[in-house]
């Protein structure tokens, strides 16, 4: 596929006139997506939507350096496009990176650019969307995920140990040589993307059995990074129609980004042109905030969430509770208000080797994670207000 009709962009551009800023607008084509690349002329014909990636900030990493390297990290400005043939959704997902890693075998502190792309297994509620990053109880995600790595010699399951042999140990010699290097490269592993399905912190789980079908690819270029994920619409996990939450998320390996250590979106809405439904997710990801955020924070102040939880220029760090710095940026309002309503729907786990050993962040009942943050039983506006300065907190952009 190398083009898009004239008749079909002026749907595009027409339908984007009509949808709330920060809709990801899928443009329909009746050829093929499945054979787009990072580099098809065809993303040209297809108006971006400009997102913005926060730094995860919720856990500090036990890892001094890359700690230091991120240490007032600023969120970036990242662009979206999206296609789909009525069977297939192809996205191209471009941002900055001054540097291009790539993962490298045999090194142990050397970590790779890369990206993934979220959806949530569930959406009917957009009140009560999956956490973003892992998933939560009852709320499960698919992630697919794509690095930047160079070509690595796998034995590829098969006991092929003969193939892991150094070259100066064979007795081989001219054309026998040749062969065996040929033989060895064809087992090597030239791209690295996975799947995986998560319903919360420490449940996320490789899907390795084939049913999940997924393509990605990554090319830099000019201090950019152009990724591409194409998937079908259906399958056994998700059912993809009118319109649907994804999120975004990138690492930077030379900030020693990897796991909880990246750049994340929040749930951004991307409705189908040519598809009906989708009305109330749509309006419930792209409403702003309604409450007084100056009242907010003299509530967060009042009720002693800084006491736990890290705000910069309110609290210092102490690792009593997941930090907020960012909170606003990969949040949705309906999170938010949830996790002051009712603080146990969704908990982040400690306890990693920098918690507070005397402020446990939850309980187990029965196995089940109960927050020891109280629930804030406020009246309606004051909890708009919270919300809305949670909202503001998030990095500029840079």
């Amino acid at each position: 596929m190398t083009k898009i009709t004239t008749s079909l962009l002026a749907l595009s551009l027409a339908a984007s006139t009509m949808m709330a800023e920060g809709v990801i607008l899928a443009q329909k084509t009746d050829r093929d997506v499945t054979k787009l690349t990072p580099e098809s002329k065809a993303w040209g014909y297809v108006k971006p939507t400009t997102i913005h990636l926060y730094p995860q900030t919720a856990l500090t990493m036990n890892d001094k350096k890359a700690n230091a390297l991120n240490e007032g990290a600023k969120a970036k400005e990242a662009r979206v496009r999206a296609i789909h043939d009525e069977k297939n959704i192809a996205f191209l997902f471009e941002w900055p990176d001054g540097t291009r890693s790539i993962q490298r075998g045999y090194k142990s502190d050397v970590y790779a650019d890369g990206f993934a792309v979220q959806f949530p297994v569930k959406y009917d509620d957009p009140a009560k969307l999956p956490y973003i990053g892992m998933g939560s109880d009852g709320r499960a995600v698919v992630i697919h995920l794509q690095k930047a790595v160079e070509k690595v010699y796998e034995p590829n399951g098969n006991g092929d140990v003969g193939m892991q042999q150094n070259i100066l140990s064979k007795n081989a010699f001219g054309d026998e040589t040749a062969e065996f290097a040929r033989k060895v490269g064809a087992l090597a592993v030239k791209d690295y993307q996975r799947s995986f399905v998560s319903e919360g912190f420490r449940s996320m789980t490789e899907i390795k059995d084939g049913s999940e079908e997924f393509d990605a690819d990554m090319k830099y270029d000019n201090k950019v990074w152009k990724g591409t994920l194409i998937r079908p619409l259906k399958d056994s996990y998700l059912n993809l129609e009118g319109a649907f939450p994804v999120a975004f998320a990138a690492w930077d390996g030379a900030r020693l980004n990897r796991d909880g250590q990246k750049l994340l979106s929040s749930w951004i809405p991307v409705k189908l042109v040519d598809s009906n439904g989708g009305e109330k997710l749509v309006s419930e990801l792209t409403a702003a905030a309604k409450g007084d955020a100056a009242h907010g924070k003299e509530l967060i102040e009042q009720n002693g969430c800084t006491g736990c939880h890290q705000i910069s220029g309110l609290s210092p760090k102490n690792y009593m509770a997941p930090g907020l710095d960012n909170v606003g940026g990969y949040s949705t309002n309906a999170y938010l208000r949830e996790s002051l309503l009712d603080p146990s729907a969704v908990v982040v786990p400690g306890y990693n080797r920098n918690a507070h050993p005397n402020a446990l962040w939850y309980n187990l009942d029965n196995g089940k994670r109960v927050s020891t943050m109280p629930p804030y039983p406020l009246d309606e506006k004051s909890i708009e207000d919270m919300v809305a300065y949670l909202k503001s907190l998030k990095s500029e952009v840079k």
